[in-house]
């Protein structure tokens, strides 16, 4: 069964380019992001496993640890980042778990059921610090992925966490929020002290709480 937001994510120990780890003691009490790929040397993922290296200290400011995973061994992984450090001009400092025998990915419902077997999806999870799924995206091999969108929606999760906010359409951190229905309006000018703007009654703004 495939997973759904809310479920916790499933554990697991498994053999990374940076040693052993058990997922949920790797993670401790911070978020994590889980994302897969078909397998090494391919070159829309070189291209991917780039960004992502480059975004790292954005994301550990948020507390949020990277994990990729392929089907491939150890040795292809650490010949792989080679040159994806190279032609992507970075520093891959997070770890690449070795899934030969497809046991994450199987966990993780990360094998595409009309692809070849050994054929991971390009998947995502967001994982909140409750070890549970946040966020899942799935992309074709074809298209590459957004990680600044993936980084603009961790924002928009942790933010939403902790506030009584939702965030509107292509929000970015620092931008204008809205208050959750459940909020009424007579408890609003205590809730957000920043100020309100009514468009309509169930359509309400506040400044980001927390900027």
């Amino acid at each position: 069964m495939a997973l759904r937001l809310g479920d916790e994510a499933p554990n697991f120990t498994a053999e990374t380019t940076q040693g052993t780890i058990n997922f949920h003691e790797w993670l401790g009490d911070g978020w994590g992001i889980l994302f897969s790929h078909p397998k090494d040397f391919t070159p829309v993922c070189t291209t991917e496993l780039g960004a992502m290296a480059k975004l790292t200290e954005d994301f550990k400011k948020r507390n949020v640890k990277v994990l990729a995973i392929s089907v491939d061994g150890l040795e292809a992984h650490k010949g792989w980042i080679n040159d994806i450090n190279e032609t992507q001009n970075c520093s891959l400092s997070y770890p690449l778990i070795a899934d030969p025998e497809k046991k994450v990915a199987n966990l993780y419902d990360m094998i595409h059921p009309n692809a070849l077997d050994n054929m991971t999806v390009r998947s995502v999870f967001v994982i909140g610090a409750d070890k549970k799924i946040k966020l899942t995206l799935t992309y074709p091999a074809s298209t590459g992925r957004n990680f600044d969108e993936i980084l603009r929606v961790v924002d928009s999760l942790q933010l939403t966490a902790k506030y009584q906010v939702a965030t509107p359409v292509n929000w970015k951190d620092g931008e204008d929020c809205i208050i959750v229905p459940a909020v009424k309006d007579e408890d609003v000018p205590s809730k957000f002290p920043k100020g309100h703007r009514v468009v309509k009654p169930y359509l309400r703004f506040t400044p980001q709480p927390n900027k």
